[in-house]
């Protein structure tokens, strides 16, 4: 779903791709945060939480702990 977040999209597509966001902060209406959550049997509930900027209405960027289709997470 992040894979299709390119810059200079509007928020209606990103609304359109990722639903309303759980929290848009009154503080910097640039800014919506999302939160997923995903539970499995017998697993800790996963949380995973993505916050999407924008200026002048189109996307600049993203970040959170969520990690695009196909990378790789990176050895320390």
């Amino acid at each position: 779903m992040i894979d299709k977040l390119k810059p200079g999209m509007t928020r209606g597509q990103i609304q359109f791709i990722l639903g309303n966001p759980v929290l848009e902060d009154a503080f910097d209406p640039n800014r919506w945060n999302y939160i997923y959550t995903v539970a499995y049997p017998d697993q800790p509930i996963i949380k995973k939480e993505l916050i999407v900027v924008f200026e002048d209405d189109r996307l600049i960027g993203f970040e959170g702990d969520y990690i695009p289709t196909g990378a790789q997470p990176r050895e320390t």
